[in-house]
């Protein structure tokens, strides 16, 4: 049996990082870690290829050779897994489709002939059974079973070429004990957080090691710190890894604000090499946090967090949303954003509209309520799927404002040169031009930003000052100024439409 996998492409968003990658030369940020984790479910005998749309072109001589073409997507996917799926069938292959994409609105889907929904390690088993009796069924659903993660193989990263990106994924825990009101993460992977042991752990770090792999590896938890006693249990089985391994990559990932409470647990990541933390900020408005049931963040003060987080040596990327029936009472919620924005001081600072995602308690809530307009594609940058509470086009007229101020050269540059202030590297050997692509990107980085762009002036007067004031940071000055660069790009272009 030829089993063809493909990965559809990632529309051009802020987290896509299109216009940073020429930078790297590299063609894709992250890989396709779902399929070459189901890649290992499959039976030893049949041929697997992969195919991913952000880094190859789909041809026909791939679809031809393949028996069975397996397709997985997240909802931003959409578009492009609709038009993967129409080839297939115009080649009279069979279909099998996972991923969130199709697990939250498998009825928006046509041309699929095997839905395998939910988690894989509870799913797929029961495919490939009927499947190979000749008897599949048209959709397998996880009905409430929560795996043990303790059943997920290892990625089958023979796959794909480790080379066309700039960082690796591996995955530790599911789920997320945080009941806000617009994500779908609980209602994916449950409000109980079940994680991998430190040895699957460290064996996953371990099997990337000898795939040939150095440098960032983004650990793709929604919340790293779900389960905080388990996760202090599990770090120091890493922290000790790298240190026998001569600390051969660094860590970025997902977390809550929580982790600004635990001091011990933030001595453990900074020692394991983690670099990199995303967190929902979300808004400055108390009562737009009450309404989204994002309780955590009033029981800690985010801007002393986000600075506590960065003495540890960790750069905090941070969520915006807009658009949350509360900020109505703001009298201007937009200059709010901005402000809070400038005054956290960080770089990336992901702004998007709020996203009716399928399933969730908002949308249930919306729906009840008869506001709701479209469904979500995924795209929090442009798309409204929603009446909001403040007039339509004030509310996108105010997005679009807080994009053009936060992006602008002035401001983002003044941000990154506050955030620099806070952070204190600890970055074991990822300190500085460690490797040929560090050098690379400053170097395309002087044509493109230093020399032929607005930015020039800021460019060189920030790149300067760190390299006389805080020389162990400049690797990470000229990652913030190519990020700007493409963060520059997508906010110009969603606002122009």
């Amino acid at each position: 049996m030829k089993v063809l996998m493909v990965y559809p492409r990632y529309p051009d968003t802020f987290w896509s990082f299109r216009r940073a990658l020429p930078f790297t030369g590299k063609k894709a940020v992250f890989p396709p870690l779902g399929l070459l984790t189901v890649a290992s479910m499959l039976p030893k005998s049949w041929e697997k290829k992969l195919v991913d749309l952000n880094v190859s072109k789909l041809k026909d001589s791939d679809i031809d050779w393949a028996d069975l073409v397996m397709v997985s997507a997240m909802i931003v996917q959409e578009e492009s897994a609709e038009k993967v799926i129409s080839r297939v069938k115009a080649a009279n292959k069979k279909v099998i489709a996972g991923g969130p994409l199709f697990t939250n609105q498998e009825h928006e889907t046509k041309g699929i002939d095997h839905f395998v929904l939910g988690e894989a390690e509870v799913t797929l088993p029961r495919f490939l059974a009927d499947f190979q009796l000749g008897k599949p069924l048209h959709r397998y659903e996880q009905n409430g079973e929560w795996p043990s993660l303790e059943r997920t193989p290892l990625p089958d990263w023979s796959l794909i070429k480790l080379q066309n990106y700039t960082t690796m994924a591996i995955q530790n825990s599911r789920g997320c004990p945080h009941k806000c009101e617009f994500c779908d993460i609980r209602i994916m992977f449950g409000q109980k957080p079940r994680m991998k042991s430190g040895k699957q752990l460290v064996a996953e770090i371990q099997h990337l090691y000898n795939a040939g792999w150095r440098g960032t590896i983004f650990i793709v938890d929604d919340n790293f710190i779900g389960n905080i006693p388990r996760i202090k249990f599990v770090l120091p089985e890493l922290v000790d890894w790298q240190n026998d391994h001569g600390y051969p990559f660094k860590f970025m990932t997902e977390a809550d604000i929580r982790l600004a409470e635990h001091p011990d647990l933030m001595a453990l990541m900074s020692s394991a090499n983690f670099y990199k933390i995303f967190i929902g900020i979300e808004t400055p408005s108390q009562e737009s946090l009450r309404e989204c049931a994002k309780l955590q963040n009033i029981k800690v003060n985010p801007l002393k967090a986000v600075q506590t987080i960065m003495n540890y040596g960790m750069a905090v990327m941070i969520g915006v949303i807009v658009g949350f029936d509360a900020d109505v009472q703001r009298e201007d919620i937009f200059a709010d954003h901005i402000e809070y924005i400038r005054e956290l001081g960080t770089p990336a600072a992901m702004v998007g509209l709020l996203s009716v995602l399928p399933k969730t308690d908002l949308e249930k809530r919306l729906r009840r309520e008869g506001r709701l307009l479209e469904r979500s594609r995924g795209e929090n940058a442009g798309q409204l799927t929603f009446v909001p509470t403040m007039p339509a086009d004030k509310l996108i007229a105010g997005y679009h404002r807080v994009l053009s101020n936060i992006y602008s050269p002035s401001v983002y540059y003044r941000r990154v040169e506050d955030f620099l202030r806070y952070y204190h590297p600890t970055v074991k050997k990822g300190v500085g031009f460690h490797n040929l692509r560090d050098v690379r990107a400053f170097i395309i980085s002087i044509f493109r930003i230093g020399i032929f762009s607005r930015n020039a002036f800021a460019y060189w007067r920030l790149l300067i000052k760190v390299l006389f004031t805080k020389p162990k940071a400049f690797s990470e000055a000229v990652e913030c100024v190519i990020w700007g660069w493409h963060f520059q790009s997508v906010a110009a272009r969603i606002v122009k439409n």
